[in-house]
């Protein structure tokens, strides 16, 4: 049975769960509780093979013009397969049928964004207006984004990366 990638369902939180776990035990990703992927599951897409979940990522759209890849997690049989390309291409897409122009993520792989148009930046790439804006925003990831002091442990090592559409 070929790859494919679609929306996630609610059947489908479980496995994510399952598969950024590893990740979110070695300080790759954020560790969330399960009802956080219920909440989000809307912004999930998940890769599946033969009925099997094998990959994962989500976009989250943080303002009218911007969006984060976030939770992008690989089962490690499946790594190197170029398994974590497509999910970026599909989110990137999703990014563009939402009208985005550019897509942030905050990430160790920073060749793998690379070889995506990802480019690396310094700080926080919204006008101080919008910084205020999300400053309401109780999202971890959100306060990971504006280099709050709050989740400094979780961001240590990642680099800030830009991609415009």
């Amino acid at each position: 049975m070929p790859l494919e990638i679609r929306p996630a369902l609610p059947s489908d939180v479980r496995s994510v769960r399952a598969l950024v776990e590893p990740y979110a035990q070695r300080r790759i990703l954020l560790a969330k509780e399960l009802v956080g992927y219920f909440e989000a599951v809307q912004e999930f897409v998940v890769a599946e093979v033969d009925g099997v979940v094998v990959g994962c990522g989500a976009l989250h759209v943080m303002w009218d013009d911007l969006a984060e890849i976030r939770t992008l997690a690989v089962a490690p049989e499946r790594l190197g397969t170029g398994l974590g390309y497509a999910l970026v291409a599909a989110l990137v897409e999703r990014a563009r049928a939402f009208g985005l122009s550019r897509v942030f993520c905050l990430t160790f792989e920073v060749d793998f964004f690379r070889r995506q148009g990802f480019e690396a930046i310094e700080g926080t790439p919204v006008s101080p207006e919008v910084y205020t804006e999300l400053l309401r925003s109780h999202d971890d990831g959100v306060a990971e984004f504006l280099d709050l002091a709050r989740v400094k442990p979780n961001t240590l090592g990642n680099t800030r990366m830009l991609l415009t559409l």
